[in-house]
């Protein structure tokens, strides 16, 4: 009895002792906790390249495009510059009837302002007045920094300034491990759900037997029919997930995937259907030449903004397509040649 009562005192004690309190350092800690294990989600990680791409977009739009309105206006003034000094030589310094000191001086000045437009064009990316875009606005900013994290690198648009190349270093250093995360990541996600999908639409979702049949298939090399199924009693239970999801129905939503983006791109930047498909598999396998890419063909005024943004989500996205199709492919060839491998054992030990 004195040992019940001490114990119920002791625990009424501990029930009524008020619940200690956390620090502020134990909830900063909880909080940086729980905001890593979100961002390092699977959600966290798609706003985390969305949002380190629209960071870079910020940074390179700041430092190079200011460069862009000051290397137009250099090319113009040197051009006014020649056009003067062409006038002098003709009204003041040479009689234009002596045609061979005329000539040799016009031909000095003429070829220096050459040498001017091709430094300009070759060291600071001058395009001429005709072309209206910025390449450096945000929505190409934006196309710069996805190219660059997933490594496909067009190169129609470099950076011309120093800080504009360090930061570009820095930019892909962090950006290309995050990248691979994120094709990790989505490309299993997207994974499971096709294997979903492809179970709950191709496979009949409501003739059971089918199902079974199928698994049963999936682990012998038994080609077994519904018939022959709906004879058994018993069989094993089947999972979605333990589902292999053919070849040909992978290759069959690349090839979907890259006929919508050249349809798009053909209609939109006035492309022929095979230089827009040769756009989508250049980019999408991040070969990236460069020959061709969007905005070359955008007058000012076209929406300039809107297709880069858009090409932009199209590589986003392919771009984990491609990744789910590789993972998917790669557990078909895996387990067909496990069934291969485990039909060889079976032969061997029939001739043993």
């Amino acid at each position: 009895m004195p040992s019940e009562t001490v114990a119920s005192r002791s625990s009424s004690c501990i029930q009524e002792s008020p619940r200690r309190e956390r620090t502020w350092g134990q909830k900063i800690k909880d909080g940086i906790r729980t905001f890593l294990a979100f961002m390092f989600s699977n959600v966290g990680i798609i706003c985390l390249v969305v949002g380190y791409t629209i960071a870079g977009s910020f940074v390179f739009m700041t430092i190079e495009g200011s460069v862009h309105n000051t290397r137009t206006h250099k090319v113009a003034q040197e051009r006014n510059k020649t056009a003067e000094k062409l006038w002098r030589l003709t009204c003041c310094e040479y009689n234009p009837l002596v045609e061979d000191p005329w000539k040799s001086a016009a031909n000095e000045s003429l070829l220096a302002f050459q040498r001017f437009v091709v430094a300009a064009v070759l060291e600071q990316g001058y395009e001429g007045e005709d072309y209206g875009g910025n390449r450096w606005s945000f929505s190409g900013s934006f196309l710069y920094s996805l190219t660059v994290i997933t490594t496909i690198g067009y190169g129609n648009v470099v950076p011309r300034t120093e800080w504009g190349k360090l930061a570009t270093v820095c930019y892909a250093i962090v950006g290309l491990p995050l990248f691979l995360l994120y094709l990790s990541n989505i490309g299993s996600i997207l994974a499971q759900t096709c294997k979903w999908i492809y179970f709950k639409c191709f496979l009949c979702t409501g003739c059971k037997a089918r199902r079974q049949a199928f698994m049963i298939r999936q682990e012998s090399d038994y080609e077994m029919s519904i018939e022959e199924y709906l004879e058994l009693s018993r069989a094993p239970e089947f999972k979605p997930q333990a589902v292999t999801v053919p070849i040909t129905l992978c290759l069959s939503i690349i090839i979907g995937y890259l006929y919508g983006g050249a349809v798009l791109f053909a209609r939109w930047e006035r492309w022929g259907l095979l230089d827009g498909a040769y756009f989508c598999f250049i980019s999408l396998s991040t070969i990236g030449f460069g020959d061709i890419v969007p905005g070359d063909m955008i007058e000012e005024g076209e929406g300039i903004e809107l297709k880069f943004i858009f090409c932009s989500m199209y590589l986003l996205l392919g771009m984990a397509l491609i990744a789910m199709c590789f993972n998917l492919m790669q557990e078909e060839v895996m387990h067909k040649l496990k069934v291969v491998g485990e039909g060889m054992r079976a032969v061997f030990r029939c001739n043993n």
